[in-house]
């Protein structure tokens, strides 16, 4: 009879075991659908905006879910607290970046207008120049044959990257295309030094 006894504990103990596990395991599911589902909520903003930290949120919440898949329900519950503070930052993050970019896109559409004014009127300049130099049967003392052939080079150059940035503009690609854009002004400050007038401020 008290042979019996270890066995009776080790069932008693197995028991309590098993119990354990099924009280766990429903929270243990509730926190990775829980991950998942506030994960979820920000991806597409979370990949473009803060792509390493969403890689790391993406692997984390695997973890999570192959513990479950392992029923090492004590192993999720252990982890979901830290999950659940990692996507709390990451969302803190991806809300920081998102404004920066909005606030910029929104800027880099006004300097646009600006732009759109100013740099073809440069073109125009600049082609009215060389049509007339190389008109012209002798050049300014300040102009080379050199200079002129460098600055119609650039002017096709100009020519072509404001083609990109007006395309780039109606795509809806504002910070491109202000760039392209500060590209053309800086090229056309180039041909006209070469061309013997006064940059553009």
């Amino acid at each position: 009879m008290f042979k019996r006894y270890p066995l009776l504990t080790a069932s008693i103990a197995f028991l309590a075991l098993v119990a354990a596990c099924a009280n766990q395991e429903a929270p243990a599911r509730k926190a990775v659908a829980d991950a998942e589902a506030a994960y979820t909520a920000i991806h597409d903003d979370a990949t473009r905006f803060a792509p390493d930290a969403a890689s790391a949120m993406e692997t984390s919440i695997g973890d999570l879910k192959a513990a479950l898949a392992k029923k090492d329900y004590k192993a999720v519950l252990a982890a979901a607290s830290g999950v659940t503070a990692q996507i709390g930052a990451l969302r803190e993050t991806v809300a920081t970046k998102k404004a920066e970019y909005e606030a910029a896109l929104a800027a880099a559409k006004d300097q646009w207008g600006a732009y759109a004014a100013d740099l073809p009127k440069m073109v125009a300049t600049i082609q009215s120049r060389v049509d007339m130099l190389k008109k012209s049967k002798r050049l300014p003392a300040n102009v080379s044959r050199e200079a002129l052939a460098n600055a119609t080079s650039g002017l096709d150059s100009m020519k072509s990257t404001w083609t990109q940035a007006s395309d780039a503009f109606a795509a809806g690609n504002a910070l491109d295309a202000v760039k392209l854009a500060e590209s053309v002004k800086s090229k056309g400050n180039e041909v006209l030094a070469l061309l013997g007038m006064a940059p553009k401020s």
